[in-house]
């Protein structure tokens, strides 16, 4: 008798191998048996017309806060997720000198816009060292594995001190000191290093986070401890400036080390290059040696603007600057004010005080050829003819208004999309080459971050009803999906036990029903420690998701189980005899 049979579903084993009927026994947390399972289980799901595959792997997180109180792990938890790497971007909370939890919360809601007073009630800090990190994140259970990087802001406050703000040079002291933290922090299981080198990061204070003046010298000083540890990956995100050489250094890492370095691409106003050069460089050095990944994102990444929001079109009028300490009752009981909107409405936005973040600033406060109206059955690749600018023309209203009365409805509560990043052309036809490449990840979900402006944590649902399913502009194969968000991820990051349904795999799965598969509205809950507030998304058509044999998710609800834990370094497959 199994623990687990799963019976008579359509089996996407994560190989890119064409889907067939089979069923799946689960014996513990492993696979035991794909095919006809003629024993019972103890548990049995029927999955008839369902699709079986194996549970999603999110190599793009920010749980580093959420993770040390939160054991269902949502919302990547209600997407399929059953496995999450976090600590990407260079930020995190450890290592962290009592001195520094302050700035590490700053820093942390600055770059991610995570509410800086949940980190401050929900955290412990029952660590200093990173590896005392780890030891914390291993003692609760949760719905999902967790993985984390070793975070370079964090580490450079560590060494530094005082002496860690923008453009400060360590000596080769400190940085063979940050290298030495990096090294116990893969020793103890951290699955890498993370940093980050662009102008759009930066802590609440305003300030670029501790990467983005970091020498060459520096990041492959701090990029040789995984080769003397013998894994790791080296994860940054970057506006890639050319003066910068950021290829040619990751190159070098790569090929000196062994190890792969991967970055976010993406079409950005950031970035130095454009994502067609962003690749043919990454490629130029991958045919020289190196093993350099690309991080792409499968829709418009950008933000998601509400009056509850953190951000939306009028954040820099005075009249609104004004309400910044007044409840939302009485914010909105002014919003509905006639004189109140025709004040705000004839007022101009105050520039940012970062001169750099003006092109940022312009798309947000007058973009309305790029703003999209998020309505019950919004389409993630609108169009042209959708856009704020068009629907205000076509009902005599300048963008201003139009974006003012949408956001008002539901008491409030109207959604204003805007893809800033990814949305160049109008439309996402430039990922359908870049989904087929072995030299490229789906990643950036971001998950547990950007709390007030996005919830791309969904994007595992997104594919499957967008990309898999709906897409009009051309769509890709189920298995093909499968296989980019199971194996593809989990490979990378030297998860080799998960990501394929095959005996001896982690029985981390989902059953699907592919004809319900649709992404929910997103709505604004303050349920975050201290009433913080964040952007949330569910899905319909997961019947089930089973992480280490246990089932977590059914019909898109938790049950009690909590199977996940702590992911200690790479993974190795536990290879079983196929046998009843």
């Amino acid at each position: 008798m199994h623990d687990l049979v799963i019976r008579g579903g359509t089996v996407v084993d994560g190989t890119g191998g064409k889907p067939f009927i089979a069923d799946v026994a689960i014996d513990g947390d492993r696979v035991s048996l794909v095919g006809t399972v003629t024993a019972q289980g103890r548990e049995e799901i029927d999955a008839t017309g369902k699709y079986v595959t194996p549970g999603f792997v999110d190599v793009h997180t920010h749980y580093d806060g959420q993770a040390t109180w939160d054991d269902e792990m949502a919302p990547s938890s209600w997407h399929g997720i059953t496995t999450v790497v976090m600590g990407n971007c260079g930020v995190g909370f450890a290592p962290a000198r009592p001195d520094r939890h302050e700035w590490l919360i700053n820093l942390m809601e600055g770059v991610e816009d995570i509410p800086g007073t949940a980190l401050a009630e929900g955290m412990s800090w029952n660590w200093e060292t990173f590896p005392e990190y780890l030891d914390e994140l291993e003692r609760m259970p949760r719905t999902v594995d967790v993985a984390t990087h070793v975070p370079h802001g964090a580490v450079r406050a560590y060494v530094l001190g005082d002496r860690e703000k923008p453009g400060a040079v360590p000596t080769q002291d400190e940085i063979d000191q940050m290298s030495k933290i990096v090294e116990d922090g893969l020793k103890a299981g951290a699955l890498g290093f993370s940093t980050s080198r662009t102008i759009l990061h930066r802590s609440i204070d305003g300030e670029l986070v501790p990467g983005t003046t970091a020498t060459k010298e520096e990041l492959i000083g701090i990029g040789r401890a995984m080769g003397r540890v013998g894994y790791g990956v080296f994860e940054m995100a970057s506006d890639l400036n050319k003066e910068w050489d950021e290829f040619g250094w990751m190159g070098d890492l790569s090929r000196e080390t062994g190890m792969p370095v991967t970055f976010a691409a993406l079409q950005s106003i950031a970035k130095d290059q454009s994502l067609d050069e962003q690749i043919a460089n990454m490629r130029a050095e991958n045919d020289n040696g190196a093993n350099i990944v690309a991080q792409i994102a499968l829709r418009g990444n950008g933000i998601v603007m509400a009056w509850q929001g953190t951000v939306n079109p009028f954040v820099r009028h005075p009249s609104w600057m004004a309400m910044e300490d007044l409840s939302w009752d009485e914010k909105y009981a002014r919003l509905t004010d006639p004189a109140f909107k025709a004040q705000l409405l004839s007022e101009s936005s105050t520039p940012p005080e970062q001169v750099d973040m003006m092109p940022v600033f312009m798309v947000i406060t007058q973009g309305w050829p790029m703003q999209f109206e998020m309505d019950e059955d919004f389409n993630y690749e609108p169009q042209a003819d959708e856009s704020i600018a068009q629907r205000a023309a076509a009902a005599g209203k300048s963008g201003e208004e139009y974006a003012y009365d949408l956001m008002m409805a539901d008491d409030g509560k109207g959604f204003i999309y805007l893809p800033l990043l990814n949305y160049m052309d109008g439309n996402l036809d430039f990922l359908e080459t870049l989904q087929q490449s072995d030299d490229t990840v789906n990643s950036l979900s971001d998950g547990g971050a950007h709390c007030g402006t996005i919830c791309d944590a969904a994007s595992p649902t997104f594919m499957l009803e967008h990309w898999v399913k709906n897409r009009k502009r051309g769509t890709i194969k189920l298995e093909h999906a499968i296989k980019r968000q199971c194996l593809d991820t989990a490979r990378l990051y030297g998860l080799n036990d998960r990501g394929l349904l095959k005996p001896g795999y982690l029985a981390d799965v989902n059953v699907i029903d592919m004809d319900r598969i649709k992404l929910g509205k997103p709505w604004l809950a303050f349920d975050l420690p201290a009433g913080g507030k964040r952007l949330l998304q569910k899905a319909d058509g997961y019947d089930y998701t089973i992480k280490s044999g246990q089932v977590t998710f059914k019909d898109g609800t938790v049950t009690d189980k909590r199977p996940g834990g702590l992911i200690r370094g790479p993974q190795r497959v536990e290879m079983l005899e196929a046998a009843e």
